[in-house]
């Protein structure tokens, strides 16, 4: 629903989905399940999840990008069942000179079916704070494999690659925020499908909403402009990722019945709100796929690769 006046030929359903016959959780809708549930008054001052910072001096945070693998011989299903998500910290890479090193966190989430024993143990947690640890601890155990490609148990594996900065004087923010042009990243490829959108502040809170997600950069223009150095509000790292993924898959239905089995991106330059974002993909090669975001000067802003698989 929130994405419907800017996705094309969309008439979403009035209702929710019956649970019989279940169907699959739809590509991308992993991202709005699962996020941490925190007072407010334990989130960093920019409204994100301290779980995940490294702390000062790396006190801002922008999304670089991530990859998604879907299990479709064990998906999850909208049928009422209860889930799981155990996330990891898989790598931490420093990049850039000493003063303005920049740390590359590889956040890994493993999405599961709960089993029946931790949907027991569920039932008896809520109260007991050494009970939700244990499950915690068993749900992590179950999960985890060594290698980031091996799905175990799981239906959705995701790596979110967040990228940690140190804090801008306010001079660097301002001057940031007002510099336009620079260098563009041209497209090498010929699109075999476009789509243009213009986002705007709704479109940024729902989202904002959907995923439980309080990043100022999203919701506060004064904040993007004179913290962060942006001259507008932020566009999502994922919602660039989920119109992506959303018009291929409709790409994908008019040619047949192949669905997505891994998607890789990298986001790559900015996007903002009151800007237009064009959004295309061509096919590369056999059940592989291209797919870009470009600003408004066509300058490459998000990059990926997706590779598919017979549907079923």
């Amino acid at each position: 629903m929130t994405l419907a006046d800017f996705l094309p030929s969309t008439d979403p359903p009035p209702l929710l989905p019956p649970t019989s016959p279940p169907r699959q959780l739809p590509i991308p809708h992993h991202l709005l399940y699962f996020e941490p549930s925190k007072r407010a008054s334990a989130m960093l001052p920019d409204g994100t999840n301290p779980d995940q910072s490294p702390g000062e001096p790396f006190v801002r945070r922008m999304w670089a990008g991530g990859r998604v693998l879907y299990n479709q011989a064990n998906p999850l299903l909208l049928d009422g069942s209860r889930g799981v998500c155990a996330e990891f910290i898989r790598s931490v890479t420093v990049k850039g000179k000493e003063g303005d090193e920049k740390l590359f966190v590889a956040i890994e989430r493993r999405l599961a079916k709960a089993s029946k024993s931790e949907v027991e143990q569920m039932s008896t947690a809520t109260d007991s704070e050494q009970a939700r640890n244990d499950l915690d601890h068993r749900v992590r155990q179950r999960l985890w494999r060594d290698s980031d490609e091996d799905f175990g148990d799981c239906s959705v594996l995701e790596t979110r690659n967040i990228v940690f900065m140190r804090a801008r004087t306010p001079e660097q923010a301002k001057s940031d925020a007002a510099k336009t042009g620079g260098k563009i990243l041209k497209p090498t490829l010929t699109p075999d499908y476009t789509h243009t959108i213009l986002p705007d502040p709704k479109l940024l809170f729902r989202f904002s909403a959907l995923t439980f997600n309080a990043h100022a950069i999203h919701l506060d223009p004064e904040y993007s402009r004179e913290i962060e150095g942006h001259r507008n509000l932020l566009f999502h790292g994922p919602m660039s990722f989920t119109f992506l993924v959303t018009l291929l898959q409709q790409e994908l239905k008019k040619q047949g019945n192949e669905v997505i089995k891994k998607v890789e991106y990298r986001n790559v330059a900015p996007l903002y709100c009151n800007e237009e974002v064009t959004f295309c993909g061509t096919k590369t090669g056999e059940r592989k796929w291209e797919i870009w975001a470009q600003t408004p000067e066509g300058g490459i802003a998000v990059k990926g690769s997706v590779w598919t698989e017979a549907g079923p």
